[in-house]
């Protein structure tokens, strides 16, 4: 057999799949290695298992807005060249129903495997050979060829595109690979550290609201100060350990530690007014009054912690009730860590993009190139990430095309 190929793809993600299938579609010989027995696990697991693949509302003029990296500027140009209309139109060439949730996200009508099939086809319709399951002992470089020692025999290639991910849900596969084939050839990286993961609290001041475990609510969220500072208005979902759901999600990729994070609890509501209102109105019990506002259990937490709420609301003083409403107006708490990369949906950091062209994907290494969740360039809960790895898996695809 001859094993020497156009471009060689480790990773059967997202990303390594789509730009093996523009690649091999172009003309080339592509092989696609991958440690795992399975292809794109991320892709089937994603948004409840109905893969939220793009979002509508990406602004590829100010990637900023939605992408976090030392240098989020970068993943314009590839963004720019692939957009998301474009990869809806490919959804629609293989037929597969999508509909939209909120705020731009798309979702599959019937299952993330849908996705999985289209990366698969369009591997297909280009001849892309994929081993699996394949690992890579060791990658050499001479005389402009990459030498690959893999489970199935040594691999050679003048175009290596890594596409392997970021440390995030190790029990998928998930490995440091990408980063220390980065090292072996000199390339910088940025601190890798969980993102888009829940947040986690410990200790006694926890402990009143570790019974609101299943809980979830409409709130608004921020970390940081002044022009660092960052919000978002999402769903919150208590858990036994801490907090999660879209709001804590989002947040937790700008939250540093040992920062607080600051909780509305009822942005739509005038807490102030309401608790005044129903202290001239009523006579029912303040916690009757105040779980009209919010959610009855958060309502019951709230007033449990302060013996002069558990009264009736004309009972209550002014004072108590205005520090009742500031505080679930402004819930200042401290997360004591998250639940790590065992439950981040991805890896903030990687390669570092100041050694990366960000109009082909390639490194300063010649014909070493990186896709995907392994750069530095994050995105937003939301369709963002899958549109990173689609742009930036036809980036390189339309590199290795010119470069054949």
């Amino acid at each position: 057999m001859n094993n020497t190929w156009d471009a060689v793809i480790v990773g059967a993600g997202a990303a390594g799949l789509f730009c093996a299938g523009v690649a091999g579609q172009a003309g080339l010989k592509v092989l696609v290695l991958d440690h795992s027995t399975k292809v794109a696990e991320k892709v089937r697991i994603s948004g409840g298992g109905r893969c939220n693949f793009t979002n509508r509302n990406l602004d590829s003029t100010a990637p900023h807005k939605h992408y976090l990296g030392q240098n989020p500027h970068f993943c314009r140009s590839a963004l720019s060249r692939y957009t998301p209309q474009d990869f809806i139109e490919l959804v629609q060439k293989h037929g597969i129903a999508f509909h939209e949730k909120h705020k731009g996200q798309l979702f599959c009508d019937h299952s993330a495997d849908d996705i999985i099939r289209l990366l698969l086809a369009e591997c297909d319709a280009g001849g892309v050979t994929r081993w699996q399951p394949c690992g890579v002992q060791t990658v050499q470089y001479n005389d402009g060829v990459y030498e690959l020692s893999t489970d199935r025999g040594p691999v050679r290639t003048r175009a290596l595109v890594v596409a392997t991910g970021g440390l995030s849900i190790p029990k998928m596969g998930a490995t440091g690979w990408g980063y220390e084939v980065a090292q072996q050839f000199g390339l910088r990286l940025v601190e890798r550290r969980p993102g888009l993961v829940p947040l986690t609290f410990d200790g006694a001041a926890w402990a009143p609201y570790a019974q609101l475990a299943g809980l979830a609510l409409p709130v608004g969220i921020e970390t940081g100060e002044k022009k660092h500072r960052q919000h978002f208005d999402e769903d919150l979902l208590f858990t036994h350990r801490g907090l999660s759901g879209p709001a804590v999600l989002q947040i937790s990729s700008y939250w540093q530690d040992g920062q607080p994070i600051r909780l509305n609890l009822a942005p739509e509501v005038d807490l102030p007014s309401r608790l005044q209102d129903a202290k001239q109105r009523s006579k029912k019990l303040l916690v009757n009054e105040l779980g009209q506002l919010v959610p009855s259990r958060l309502a019951e937490a709230w007033v449990s912690q302060d013996p002069a709420l558990q009264r009736t609301s004309a009972e209550v003083p002014d004072k108590s009730l205005n520090k009742l409403a500031q505080a679930l107006s402004s819930w200042s708490l401290t997360p004591t860590g998250s639940e790590g990369y065992q439950k981040a949906e991805v890896t903030l950091g990687g390669v570092d993009t100041r050694d990366l062209s960000s109009q082909t994907m390639e490194s300063k290494q010649p014909g070493l190139y990186f896709i995907g969740e392994v750069v530095d360039v994050t995105g937003w809960l939301g369709g963002y990430n899958f549109q990173w790895a689609w742009a930036s898996a036809y980036a390189c695809a339309q590199a290795l095309a010119t470069r054949a």
